[in-house]
């Protein structure tokens, strides 16, 4: 059997996700010291945060899809922020078992000390870095993004 050879895009693109696979790492890492304090980790940080930014509640398999995980993992840390009483559960006019999620005041209190917290954390690591080369990371990330959810893979 030959042994199929990686394009120079293909050799790119497998260097770039290797650095993201360290990065992604260090990012859930700082992240988890960076809200300690207010009681939360980075999977944590990142499901009070979704469920801040969409437009109206969704029951937890939405969830899942917009982060891309599982949602049994993603059911897992729902449980733990509302027996913490920092989100809740509404009823759902269209499917009676799937609740949708609702942050409580105090989880809109305590998603809102992180934001505080991450504002001079993410200053300070966007420094010297060129807006432009950023723009086009996030043009490159999202398009490999596009074509896996496109794909199924």
């Amino acid at each position: 059997m030959r042994k199929a050879k990686r394009t120079p895009a293909g050799t790119a693109l497998t260097d770039m996700i290797l650095d993201l696979f360290r990065l992604n790492n260090r990012l859930l890492s700082a992240g988890d010291r960076l809200v300690a304090e207010v009681g939360l980790t980075s999977a944590r940080w990142q499901i009070l945060g979704t469920i801040a930014a969409a437009e109206r509640p969704q029951p937890v398999a939405w969830l899942a899809r917009d982060i891309g995980a599982h949602r049994q993992n993603v059911q897992r840390i729902v449980n733990e922020l509302a027996a913490e009483g920092l989100v809740s559960f509404e009823p759902n006019p269209h499917h009676r078992r799937a609740a949708l999620l609702v942050l409580t005041d105090k989880g809109k209190q305590v998603f809102e000390h992180a934001m505080h917290l991450q504002v001079p954390w993410v200053n300070n690591l966007a420094e010297d870095l060129r807006i432009k080369d950023l723009e086009t990371t996030h043009k490159v990330i999202t398009g490999v993004l596009r074509k896996l959810e496109g794909d199924g893979l």
